[in-house]
């Protein structure tokens, strides 16, 4: 395939960095809070950018947009970031144009996630999507591509097993509680983080431990309270996490903020505690390790374990791919038909303007002429011809752009600014 050049001077770019070559550490200097994707969308538009989409998960933070050069979306990432140029570069990948379409499609589909097929990842760049919309830099490139990486997303949840079995990181966090404490049934587990992860880790613990033991505490405790009330579980005030820590077997750290909320100075226990780190960038501080009894794990460690499931997936990739392959092929279609529509609209403009001046000249050159007539069949043949360049332009065995410049000389078409 070719590479697409959307505007003039514009390619379309991904830039970022994900768990492949980056660790928990540096994916937590480049993670974007929602305050800081707002800011970079406001400045993309102050520089002029045509359209951007800003993804950030746990395990990737990644800009996908318009631009005359990748650095002006890398110097947006490190200035809304703890994260410098520098660091970037160690760890980050570009893609351009169609490279950076199939990374999407990849991205988008749980192909490239951590955990292979987690299909939590769409959700999120459909946020995404509905983000830049809001802020007026969601052009119609963007959503195509994002509705046919949903579409593709759909198909291959659909039509493969690559998301038979549950497994997430939230599912992931679960099994190694299962699989590392003894009578998991009978021990004290607290979640402290009520978000997206934290739901998703509270609802397989009760579906896979069958644990009755169970506390919720989350800064915001009303938000905790909507989820213990569907299960029946307790809800601690954030002013006893100390104490809440002390009385655990199993602390899930779920809390997603931007600096650690939980230190070596919160936890004093006798027995063995377990904590699992769900959160981008590391909401347990690395001095906890410290501490006798205490034993941390990180999600990048639970996204790492291999299991049944998992290799039934990969079984599957084939056949997602295959639908990628398909999905993709009726944007690039798209593309092309967006990057000659201009082409068309403009000699379909002159041959009407011709007709006009024709049909003039024969009304009062002839007595008897019906000009309705006329009208009705030069419009046909206007869409006829118009159409025949279409095709033409369609067909993957000429080059188009070539063609384009040829019709718009022969034709001395003028085009209309964007």
């Amino acid at each position: 395939m070719k590479d697409y050049h959307i505007s003039k001077n514009n390619s379309f770019y991904t830039i970022g960095l994900n768990y492949k070559k980056a660790d928990a550490e540096v994916r937590g200097k480049f993670s974007l809070d929602e305050n800081a994707i707002d800011r970079i969308l406001e400045q993309a538009k102050l520089i002029g950018l045509d359209g951007l989409l800003v993804t950030s998960t746990c395990n990737r933070t990644e800009l996908h947009g318009f631009a005359q050069h990748p650095y002006q979306l890398i110097k947006l990432l490190c200035d809304n970031t703890h994260g410098t140029v520098e660091e970037f570069q160690e760890v980050a990948y570009v893609y351009k144009n169609n490279d950076a379409i199939n990374h999407l499609f990849r991205m988008g589909t749980g192909l490239d996630s951590q955990i292979l097929g987690d299909f939590e990842i769409i959700s999120q760049l459909r946020q995404s999507f509905n983000r830049s919309k809001k802020q007026h830099i969601a052009n119609p490139f963007l959503e195509r591509l994002c509705n046919s990486v949903i579409q593709a997303s759909k198909r291959i949840k659909n039509e493969t097993n690559i998301s038979s079995g549950a497994t997430s990181v939230a599912f992931a966090s679960v099994q190694y509680i299962i699989n590392t404490v003894p009578d998991i049934s009978e021990k004290n587990i607290l979640l402290f983080g009520t978000g997206k992860i934290g739901r998703n880790t509270c609802e397989n613990l009760i579906k896979h431990t069958k644990n009755s033991h169970i506390t919720l505490i989350n800064r915001t405790k009303d938000k905790a309270e909507r989820i213990a009330g569907k299960f029946n579980l307790i809800v601690k005030n954030y002013g006893d996490l100390q104490t809440e820590i002390r009385n655990t077997d199993v602390l899930i750290v779920a809390t997603g903020a931007q600096s650690p909320t939980i230190s070596k100075e919160l936890i004093y226990t006798k027995k063995p505690l377990l904590i699992l780190d769900l959160s981008i960038p590391k909401n347990v501080s690395d001095n906890v390790t410290d501490l006798e009894n205490v034993t941390v794990i990180h999600l990048d460690h639970l996204s790492q374990m291999t299991d049944d499931t998992l290799e039934k997936r990969k079984e599957s990739v084939p056949q997602a791919e295959a639908i990628i392959e398909e999905v993709k092929e009726e944007f690039i279609k798209w593309l092309e038909t967006r990057k000659f529509a201009p082409v068309i609209k403009a000699l379909k403009k002159k041959l009407k303007t011709m007709k006009d001046e024709e049909l003039d000249f024969q009304s009062k050159k002839l007595s008897d002429f019906n000009s309705v007539q006329a009208d009705i069949i030069s419009e046909r043949i206007i869409q006829k011809i118009t159409k025949q360049f279409a095709n033409h332009l369609k067909d993957t065995e000429i080059d188009s752009d070539t063609s384009l410049e040829l019709i718009q000389r022969v034709f001395q078409l003028e085009l209309e600014s964007k």
